[in-house]
């Protein structure tokens, strides 16, 4: 599928990088294949607008904020608003500026410790995740790093129990179980919740990771997807009583890319298992799905008439994300380009 060429996706919010970058200057990055500066209001709001000048065409991510406040270009020094208007044209200081000197804005919003952005205007809001502020959980940021794969694929081999025995064989998975636990499926008016238990390997590096010295532990998970491209791996140790609870956004930069955003909320202290443990251990994890995701074809059509096979009954949720997102493009009139692609 490719994404630059379903409109509807510019619909729906987007978790870019964290909020705190913005404290360094204009940022850049691609949304969607729509090239975006991001930069930070002086009350802290996150902006969002066309990386050109209306001048020059110059990239504004070049530029640099302005004693007012204010977004300026790096080339001329024109100055823009957070609305995107031309407020200042220095080397015309008395004279009009003319009206339609203005580059476009989108939404934006700072959510979770991240900037996230909506192209067009949005159809859902930025889910809510119900971890964060709440007592007894710490929020931890993992990472944001850009993958050469699409969403959709992130999004499938998200809830795939089948890959791990092998993806996964050199830390948590059980190579001699690779038949995948089934989940309790329950669709939702955003997208669907999925449930199982899942036994897994514990090595003595993941002891404090799962709270547990057993050879062997178990995951109840429950875990979320978000349309379009979000989700929640909703993990849950009951032989220690922890949550590691990740959520992810796979945040399209254009049809063969995309940034994927991951943060992590767990119900211990840094004494128990430190931050630094938790980056390290899902890093490892991650960079593992990465490479096999890298090694997929990205541009491929969503296939709603595959069938669970008998050795894939875990496949059910990659089936609904298919047929949800199909669903979601039929309704906005765009399902003949999206199953030709």
């Amino acid at each position: 599928m490719l994404v630059t060429q379903q409109p509807v996706l510019r619909r729906f919010w987007y978790a870019l990088m964290p909020t705190a970058k913005l404290a360094e200057g204009p940022q850049s990055f691609t949304l969607l294949g729509e090239a975006l500066v991001l930069w930070q209001a002086p009350d802290g709001t996150p902006v969002a607008m066309r990386d050109r000048c209306c001048h020059r065409t110059a990239r504004l991510s070049k530029g640099f904020i302005s004693e007012g406040g204010n977004l300026a270009c790096g080339y001329h020094g024109w100055e823009y608003d957070c609305s995107g208007k031309c407020v200042k044209i220095p080397q015309n200081p008395e004279g009009m500026i003319p009206p339609g000197a203005r580059v476009e804005s989108f939404h934006c919003q700072d959510r979770y410790g991240y900037v996230w952005v909506a192209l067009g205007d949005p159809l859902q809001p930025i889910p809510e995740f119900p971890e964060d502020g709440a007592p007894g959980y710490r929020r931890i940021f993992q990472f944001y790093e850009e993958w050469k794969t699409s969403p959709l694929r992130v999004m499938e081999n998200s809830f795939d129990n089948s890959h791990f025995s092998f993806v996964h064989k050199a830390n948590f998975g059980l190579f001699d179980q690779p038949r995948p636990s089934r989940y309790e499926f329950r669709e939702t008016d955003y997208g669907f919740e999925a449930e199982t238990v899942v036994p897994i390997r514990n090595p003595e590096a993941s002891f404090r990771i799962t709270g547990s010295t057993e050879p062997v532990t178990r995951r109840h998970l429950i875990n979320r997807y978000y349309l379009p491209f979000s989700r929640r791996f909703g993990c849950m140790y009951p032989d220690s009583g922890i949550h590691h609870i990740i959520y992810n956004c796979a945040t399209p930069i254009d049809d063969g890319r995309l940034m994927l955003v991951q943060w992590l909320y767990r119900n211990d202290c840094e004494e128990q298992c430190s931050t630094q443990e938790l980056i390290d251990w899902d890093a490892a994890i991650t960079a593992e799905d990465r490479e096999i995701l890298e090694a997929t074809e990205y541009d491929a059509c969503i296939d709603t008439r595959r069938r669970r096979e008998f050795h894939m009954p875990s496949d059910k949720p990659g089936l609904v994300i298919r047929k949800q997102l199909l669903a979601l493009l039929e309704t906005h009139g765009e399902s003949e380009v999206f199953l030709t692609v």
